[in-house]
């Protein structure tokens, strides 16, 4: 065995260990106090990169979920107002039908349910002025996608060509010359083509017009002429609700005419289906005459065209953006009359104003949707009635037409703010609430698999620290008994 004193390498070993093995035991204790495996990156550079993008993204993720849910609250504050809002129309349509009741009610009556339907108009107004979410109007039209529409053309017919109808809150805002309107097919009404002599109606035939499910049937007399015949079947057709104009220029004493049965509305959704019990009143599709009891159906056309060069479906009079259009998805325009085709007919322009709701952890993940004006200035406009009212706020029930048409308008506000509570409850179940539901297990399985990169497992750790602590302690041991070995150069010097 040799001896040294400059240089104890068995104490050099032992303090290396030991060093080490210290290292290891803070380590230990490190984890052990923090609970996590990686507390610096030196720990795990891949694993801190990993971990600490998918805190960002949990992070990102929980207060997408208090978005939801702060969401979801304020849908339900515009819904509840929104169904009082329905209330109060029910109630004026129940005060127009008891106004149109003429054979009983006297001017006090009619009086009376107009200043109750007021009163409940003016409820309506102040509901869609009041209506808030903090800060926030809900139903005073300053949370809805509006729009308008200006023409380039004129027509023969003169009047408006082109009229803004709605827009969704996936539309997106135009400039301010706004998104031009091209029409490929103009819409048609479904028309049914006739003549009738003297001969066939002294003879009694039966004449039958079939329209949209409703069905009016007229048998002529030896006492009609050719116009009463036409006429007679008309007042059959009006009696029996069906929407069609039977128009002819026949005279008194005409012993031959010709007419058209044409049903008001545009579109294939609409059709005319004529029958005679005689052979050559009505034509058939290609220009022929019928056989007896030979029934013809005719079926409208449906508008086509762009809306911002982008093709929109067509359904009677009105264009739809298609879903899909980058741009004019759910935006609805009217051709109110028959225009030249292929070229631009006019120019629709979009405010969105739709409330936006961020539902998502990264950039881009929103959901929009916009809020019904309310205001009885706003409701049923544009519906076109015998007393020229041009919104709800313009009811008048004190005149039997005003009394027929108020419960018109009254019908379509009450289907337009149907339609809106409709799509407010689609966007809470099927986008808020199921998105809510889906980032609740997204933020369970994030947390798991973060917690699986950074966490300690405290039994290995506690393992780790026992084995550490005990070699920190021997290495502790062994450093003495190195330090201690020179002392035997002391013996060997004592025996001199």
């Amino acid at each position: 065995m040799s001896l040294r004193v400059n240089n104890n390498r068995e104490a050099l070993v032992a303090h290396r260990n030991l060093v080490r093995n210290d290292q290891k035991l803070s380590k230990s204790l490190e984890k052990l106090s923090s609970g996590l495996k990686v507390n610096s990156a030196a720990d795990g550079p891949a694993t801190l990169v990993i971990s600490e993008n998918m805190r960002a993204q949990i992070a990102g993720v929980r207060q997408a979920i208090d978005n939801n849910e702060a969401a979801v609250s304020l849908v339900q504050t515009a819904e509840g107002a929104l169904t009082e809002v329905n209330r109060l129309l029910i109630d004026v349509r129940q005060r127009a039908i008891h106004a149109a009741n003429e054979g009983i009610n006297d001017d006090a009556m009619l009086n009376a349910d107009q200043s109750e339907i007021e009163n409940a108009l003016d409820a309506i107004d102040r509901i869609a002025q009041t209506t808030q979410f903090g800060r926030k109007r809900l139903l005073d039209g300053s949370r809805a996608t509006t729009g308008s529409a200006t023409d380039v053309i004129e027509t023969s017919q003169g009047g408006k060509v082109l009229e803004f109808v709605r827009a969704s809150a996936s539309t997106s805002g135009s400039t301010d010359q706004g998104f031009a309107v091209v029409v490929t097919q103009n819409a048609k009404q479904a028309t049914a083509e006739g003549v009738l002599t003297e001969e066939q109606v002294k003879a009694g035939i039966t004449l039958s017009v079939r329209s949209d499910g409703k069905l009016a049937t007229y048998t002529t007399s030896n006492n009609d002429s050719v116009k009463n015949a036409i006429e007679g079947l008309s007042a059959v057709a009006e009696r029996a609700g069906l929407s069609v104009e039977i128009a002819h220029s026949v005279g008194i004493e005409d012993t031959e005419g010709s007419f058209n049965i044409k049903n008001r509305l545009y579109g294939s959704n609409h059709d005319v289906q004529v029958r005679s019990s005689a052979a050559g009143v009505f034509q058939t599709l290609e220009g022929e005459k019928t056989s007896a009891n030979q029934e013809v159906t005719f079926i409208g056309t449906d508008v086509q065209g762009t809306i911002n060069g982008e093709i929109a479906v067509g359904q009677g009079q009105i264009l739809t953006g298609r879903k899909g259009n980058p741009t004019t998805i759910g935006l609805s325009v009217r051709v109110q009359q028959d225009v030249e085709l292929k070229q631009v007919i006019g120019h629709v322009k979009v405010e969105q104003n739709a409330l936006a709701f961020q539902v998502g952890a990264n950039e881009g993940q929103q959901v929009s949707v916009a809020m019904l004006d309310t205001s009885s200035t706003q409701m049923a406009r544009s519906l076109v009635n015998d007393s020229g009212f041009t919104s709800l706020a313009d009811v008048d029930v004190r005149t039997g037409q005003g009394a027929q048409d108020t419960i018109r308008m009254v019908d379509r506000a009450i289907e337009e703010l149907s339609a809106n509570r409709g799509e407010l409850g689609a966007f809470q179940r099927n986008t808020l609430e199921s998105n809510l539901s889906s980032l609740r297990i997204a933020s369970e399985n994030l947390t798991a698999a973060e917690s699986t990169l950074r966490d300690a497992d405290m039994a290995q750790e506690l393992t780790e620290f026992t084995r550490n602590q005990i070699l920190t302690q021997t290495a502790t041991a062994q450093l003495a008994q190195a330090n201690a070995m020179p002392q035997n150069i002391l013996t060997l010097l004592s025996t001199q």
